[in-house]
Parts: C-alpha cells; sequence; structure tokens
C-alpha cells in the first residue's frame, strides 16, 4: 500500500493532469491545422454570419481560390414552402459579402451521422466536378472541428491531404470555456462524440447503399 505521501504525490499528479486537461481541451478540439498546399476550403454551412467572416478574411487573403459549402436541410423558415439547406444558406451569404465561385454541395435529410452524409456528398461533388483538389481544409465550428476533421477522413479514406481550421465560439470565451455552461456543454459534448466515434462508428463500404442511407429514410407524402 502507498504511504500518506506516496498517495499525496498521486493526488497532486491527477490533479495536475485534470487541470491540463480542461486548460488545453478546447484548442485541442478546436485548433487550426492547415493542410500544406490546400486552395480548397470547404465550409460547413451551419456556421453564423460572424464565424463565416472567417472565411471571407481568408479568400480576399488569397488563400482559397476555391470554397464549397456543405450541410443539410434548414430549418423552416416563414413564407418558405421548402427549407434551404444550410450549404445553400451559407452559399447566399458568402456570395453576398464578394466570395466569388462559391458552390453549395448540399446533403439529404439525415436523424443522425449528419457530417459523415456531407462528407459523402463533398466527396461525391469532388469526384464528378473538380478532382484536380485533391488537398483542402475544413472550416468547423470550435470543437466540433476535430470530429469533423476524422469524419472526413473516414469518408475520404484518410486524413492525409486534409486540413481544419475552426470558427471562434459566438457564445463563450474559449480560453475560459470551463467558466460558461455554453463552453463546458459544447466541449464535453464533443471530447465525447470525438471518443464514441474513434471506437464505435464503423462507416460503411464507399458508394454503397448503407453509405447514403440519408436519401433514403427520407419520409414524403404522396
Amino acid at each position: 500500500m502507498p504511504t500518506l505521501f506516496g498517495l499525496l504525490v498521486l493526488a497532486l499528479f491527477v490533479a495536475l493532469l485534470a487541470g491540463l486537461a480542461v486548460r488545453y481541451a478546447h484548442a485541442f478540439l478546436a485548433s487550426d491545422e492547415p493542410a500544406p498546399g490546400a486552395r480548397l476550403l470547404v465550409v460547413e454551412g451551419w456556421l453564423g454570419a460572424r464565424q463565416l467572416d472567417r472565411v471571407i478574411e481568408a479568400y480576399r487573403q488569397g488563400h482559397y481560390e476555391k470554397v464549397i459549402t456543405s450541410g443539410g436541410p434548414a430549418e423552416p423558415r416563414v413564407g418558405c414552402l421548402m427549407p434551404a439547406s444550410y450549404a445553400e444558406l451559407a452559399r447566399d451569404y458568402l456570395l453576398a459579402q464578394g466570395v466569388e465561385g462559391v458552390e453549395a454541395v448540399p446533403a439529404p435529410a439525415s436523424a443522425q451521422d449528419r457530417t459523415f452524409l456531407s462528407a459523402v456528398m463533398v466527396r461525391e461533388w469532388l469526384r464528378g466536378q473538380a478532382p484536380r483538389y485533391r488537398v483542402f481544409d475544413i472550416y468547423s465550428g470550435g470543437p466540433h472541428a476535430r470530429r469533423t476533421r476524422m469524419v472526413y477522413g473516414m469518408a475520404f479514406g484518410g486524413t492525409n491531404g486534409i486540413g481544419m481550421l475552426s470558427a471562434p465560439p459566438e457564445d463563450y470565451e474559449a480560453s475560459r470555456w470551463w467558466r460558461t455552461s455554453a463552453g463546458t456543454k459544447a466541449v464535453l459534448g464533443e471530447t465525447i462524440s470525438l471518443l464514441w466515434t474513434a471506437c464505435c462508428f464503423f462507416p460503411p463500404a464507399p458508394g454503397s447503399h448503407e453509405e447514403k442511407w440519408g436519401n433514403y429514410r427520407v419520409e414524403t407524402t404522396p
């Protein structure tokens, strides 16, 4: 059995590890790791306007020559018979701000695995419309960024050539995320989701019916 001093040292060591985990968890999940030579930026369309403004800045600085927006159906809007997709909403915003040549790649409705389905749609669009872009960056929201990159790697057969950029959070301070309920919910939720994706999510075979199941489980009214 360890001595009292040994237990104290062990407790201090565990407390130090816990403190470091809390301090750097958000930075790990939401780090910027662009792919060398990337000229294409894939933007998750559900991001807010202030977060999309970073795309405008990067485009104007010449970092990217092509922008793609992704995402499934958005929430219905008053006066609209059919809601637009998040991909189309983000595209329209970026076009209105002067970003040229933005392409929307919508995904079908899906109750789960929406990021993976969006990644599959982007993969198929690139193969058919822009096969020369083999290296690209993904722009996602805060701590969701690392899991997004992991999921895209599953859809594309590996993360080589896939970089990631993280949008700054709008409702909490990233360096003090644990002080707000929004920050705590975001970081803990994405940590659990990242671990679950790494150990328990097995993507279907590329091109299979199961991979695009979102195309077939949308209920329609005759």
